[in-house]
This record gives C-alpha cells, sequence and structure tokens, in this order.
C-alpha cells in the first residue's frame, strides 16, 4: 500500500490532476488509511513541490499545475477523513490579500497547503481592509494571521492592518505573517508583523513551528 500512495505523491508533485484522483481512490479501495493518504501522499507532496519552488527548480506555473492536482485528489479524500479530521485540525488561521491588492495565486497556494496540513484556514479573499481583518479576528479567534500583497503601494495597507489590530487591542492573540514578492523579512519587522516567508511552503513550516 505504501507504493500507491508513494506513486500518488509523484503524481501530485509532476501536477498529474486527472492520474492523482484515480490513484487517490486506488489508495481507498486498498484499503489505505486516509490519513496517511493525506500526511505522506497530499501534503508530503505539496512539501516537496515547495522546497522545488524555493530552490529554483519549480516557478509559479508548475506549483499551480501540482497545487490543482492535489486539491482534486484532497476533494476525493475529504469525505473519508470526517470525524480524524476534525481531531486532526491544528489550529486556524485568517488569511487575506490586503486592501487594494487583487492578486490571490499566492494567497490560495497558502490556504491549499495549510488546510492540507491540517489547519483551519478563513478565507477573507482579496482587497481586504484592516477593519475586516480585525473583525474576522474578534469573530473567528484564530492563531494566525496572514496576509498577502503582490503590489509595492498595496504593502503600507500591511502596516495599518498590523495598527488596527494593535488599536483593538487583538494584536497579541495572534501571529501575524506577511508575504508576497515585494514584501521582505526587514519590512516584517518595521511594520511589527510576526514572520515572513518567501513561499507557502515556509509559510506553513513556520505556523508548524509557532503552533507547536
Amino acid at each position: 500500500m505504501s507504493d500507491i500512495i508513494a506513486s500518488l505523491k509523484d503524481l501530485v508533485v509532476r501536477g498529474k490532476k486527472n492520474e492523482a484522483a484515480v490513484e487517490v481512490k486506488r489508495a481507498l479501495d486498498a484499503g489505505c488509511d486516509p490519513g496517511a493518504i493525506m500526511k505522506d501522499g497530499l501534503v508530503s507532496a505539496m512539501s516537496v513541490v515547495g522546497q522545488k519552488y524555493s530552490s529554483g527548480e519549480y516557478f509559479l506555473p508548475q506549483m499551480m499545475i501540482a497545487a490543482r492536482a492535489m486539491t482534486t485528489a484532497l476533494e476525493i479524500l475529504k469525505p473519508h477523513l470526517a470525524g480524524p479530521a476534525a481531531e486532526q485540525k491544528k489550529e486556524k488561521a485568517v488569511i487575506g490579500t490586503v486592501s487594494g491588492d487583487f492578486h490571490d495565486i499566492g494567497k490560495n497556494i497558502v490556504k491549499m497547503m495549510l488546510e492540507s496540513a491540517g489547519y483551519e484556514v478563513v478565507d477573507l479573499g482579496v482587497d481586504v481592509s484592516a477593519e475586516s481583518f480585525v473583525e474576522a479576528v474578534r469573530r473567528e479567534s484564530p492563531r494566525f494571521v496572514l496576509m498577502s500583497a503582490l503590489i509595492t503601494l498595496t504593502m503600507e495597507s500591511m502596516r495599518r492592518t498590523v495598527a488596527a489590530l494593535e488599536e483593538a487591542g487583538v494584536r497579541s492573540n495572534v501571529k501575524i505573517g506577511i508575504g508576497g514578492a515585494p514584501v521582505t523579512h526587514k519590512f516584517a519587522a518595521e511594520i511589527g508583523a510576526d514572520f515572513y516567508t518567501e513561499d507557502a511552503y515556509g509559510c506553513v513550516e513556520t505556523c508548524k513551528r509557532l503552533a507547536a
């Protein structure tokens, strides 16, 4: 059965959406544990994809294709995770692209990878105001607030959101992570965020470390 999961992992890494869907069904029919399929097949595959992206072997198109393959496979697997999946949930994250920015590819990859790793993700979408982030923190009581910006001009919206969380008295309740092409470690420190990561893989790994 481990051979089937290894095959699934390879198919997801290579972005073979239809083949990955077939392999998930084959793994389930063979009696593979759904949790093992998710952990050793899907999550492990996206970790490899993230590493390939970080090293420059993969670029955004390859990462998106792999993410779609993972999502397709996960949809088939999800019904079989009912019950145990709830117990596996780690933490809750509120995620969104900040005010003035309408890019969502990076945000969506982070969301998919977090969900596949067992996190509950509340996706606020794009062009999210500082006030909306504050409302979501009050409503959802998340462990993490994750913000994305793909345009240099919208980076200031991250600063405003951190300030708004401070003013609302909820900043100390969450860990704030930021990311996006123009964002840097220096900027994260400057605005008072807890961390910056270059890619989705780094974000998930940092959340795991901070939640441990």
